[in-house]
């Protein structure tokens, strides 16, 4: 099972029939398990924990833009998880004393609007993902682009819509990982003895296409540690 809310619809369905997610954000801040050491219950699987991670894509992104200082954030704070990620960027930007200011999406409406308001108020942005989001990545994508801002995701996809470059989980390895416990749960394992693991794989995406449009210059250092360079 994919995404929190699916997971708590199911777990909110039965509490006897085992439930295994592949990609929830924050288990334990969603209710489905009790802590990510012992579920509990009839749940377990594997976190994001995309929030975690977000000081180490922010290093990433002054890695490409130097001298950076203003950061933008667009995000649909109606969404708990993206919300919760928000706080972490603007934390882990503190440390690194960038300028930060945040743009909330609630619906495709607010888009347009939101690029018009961070008009010469920023030098990259900071893209939290959901499905209101990814669901208008292009669009996303083609006004950054207009407007000069290199821009980070947490997923491949992002990237292939014309994003410059995303950090985050394998989705393929988290899928793969899943499989596993649905083998222990069919050998007899119960759900909330196993313990929700978190990422062990992360891809680094690069789009060098969106580069060159931004003027960008990738070190040859950076695209080596890349798993992945879009042409």
């Amino acid at each position: 099972m994919t995404g929190g809310n699916a997971a708590v619809a199911a777990k909110q369905a039965s509490s006897a029939v085992p439930i295994v997610f592949a990609i929830v954000d924050d288990p334990v801040g969603s209710g489905l398990v009790t802590s990510l050491a012992r579920p509990g219950g009839n749940v377990t699987g594997l976190s994001m924990q995309s929030a975690d991670i977000a000081g180490k894509r922010l290093a990433l992104l002054r890695e490409i833009v130097s001298g950076l200082r203003r950061l933008a954030i667009m995000a649909n704070v109606d969404f708990p998880a993206a919300a919760q990620e928000v706080d972490e960027v603007r934390t882990a930007a503190g440390k690194l004393g960038l300028d930060v200011t945040t743009f909330e999406l609630r619906r495709a409406e607010d888009i347009a609007p939101a690029f018009e308001a961070l008009k010469g108020r920023a030098e990259a942005l900071y893209v939290v993902g959901d499905a209101l989001v990814i669901t208008h990545r292009v669009r996303i994508n083609t006004l950054a682009l207009a407007a000069r801002l290199p821009t980070i995701f947490f997923l491949r996809e992002y990237v292939e819509a014309g994003g410059l470059m995303s950090y985050g989980p394998s989705f393929p390895d988290l899928f793969r990982r899943s499989a596993d416990y649905v083998d222990k749960i069919l050998r007899g394992a119960k759900p909330g003895h196993i313990p929700v693991e978190q990422p062990t794989k992360f891809d680094l995406i690069i789009n060098l296409t969106t580069a060159k449009a931004l003027g960008l210059t990738i070190p040859e250092s950076f695209l080596l540690r890349a798993d992945e360079v879009i042409e």
